[in-house]
């Protein structure tokens, strides 16, 4: 579903301020799989993230989504292919407009535009049922304005709206960072669900290294660019934190020194 082939990314090149955070990284995605991404600043995880999902493009190698090489493709391009949450809560809705509206701009999007307006009774009960998964009691406030939800409920609304239309891939930029623990705890568990649910390939970056190992099926830890460490199947299932600290320690031969990792 997602094949990266030797990507290689610098910036500033040629100044004082020259900074490789890519060097020939190459990484592949079966369809369905979910992938955790771990790593210290500017290990390159972001970087990685970015590069797929087309906010800046690679110096070398390729990228493909579904098949489809969109290397070269800008991100409004890349976004029939992507479903995105980022790390600010307020990001990916629209504040002054209503839950069910937000709902509906996600559900159009990409349809060609018409003069009809408003929301039907049947997508109403849609949205009902959709926002039910969420459990967070916002399928009885269809037409409260999105600003006057919590961090956390306009998280969970962002994930919904992102994961709507199922995309080919589904990008998760430490999107719990923002969030209270309990609160990130909840929505972690949504993302599972609708993940599983509906078979999506997905990549979530995170800080924290206990989320790494226990949400999805394959943990990757990177380092200064490259991909230091890759767990899946039986193993990232037994996996611990003291293990991935070893694991990073004999793959980049220094150990971790990480406050915010090793607090997480």
């Amino acid at each position: 579903m997602l094949d990266i082939r030797d990507i290689s990314k610098t910036f500033n090149p040629g100044t004082v301020n020259e900074k490789t955070a890519l060097r020939n990284v190459s990484l592949t995605l079966e369809n369905g799989q979910f992938t955790t991404v771990i790593g210290g600043n500017g290990a390159g995880k972001s970087t990685l993230l970015n590069a797929v999902a087309g906010t800046w493009l690679v110096d070398e190698g390729s990228i493909s989504i579904g098949g489809v090489d969109v290397t070269n493709l800008p991100e409004h391009k890349r976004a029939q292919f992507i479903g995105r949450v980022f790390q600010d809560p307020m990001m990916g809705t629209a504040a002054t407009m209503q839950i069910e509206e937000n709902l509906a701009l996600a559900q159009r999007r990409g349809k060609t535009r018409t003069l009809r307006s408003g929301i039907t009774s049947a997508e109403r009960d849609e949205y009902k049922e959709l926002l039910k998964i969420l459990d967070l009691g916002l399928e009885e406030r269809l037409t409260a304005k999105v600003g006057l939800l919590s961090c956390g409920q306009r998280q969970a609304l962002t994930l919904l709206m992102a994961t709507l239309k199922k995309p080919k891939l589904l990008l998760l930029d430490e999107h719990t960072a923002a969030l209270d623990p309990k609160t990130a705890a909840k929505v972690l568990a949504t993302t599972q669900r609708i993940v599983e649910r509906d078979h999506l390939t997905t990549l979530m970056i995170t800080h924290n290294m206990r989320d790494a190992i226990t949400y999805g099926d394959r943990l990757i830890m990177m380092h200064e660019g490259n991909i230091a460490v890759d767990v899946s199947g039986e193993a990232k299932k037994k996996l611990t934190v003291e293990d991935l600290l070893q694991l990073f320690e004999k793959a980049s031969g220094q150990q971790l020194a990480n406050d915010r990792m090793l607090l997480g």
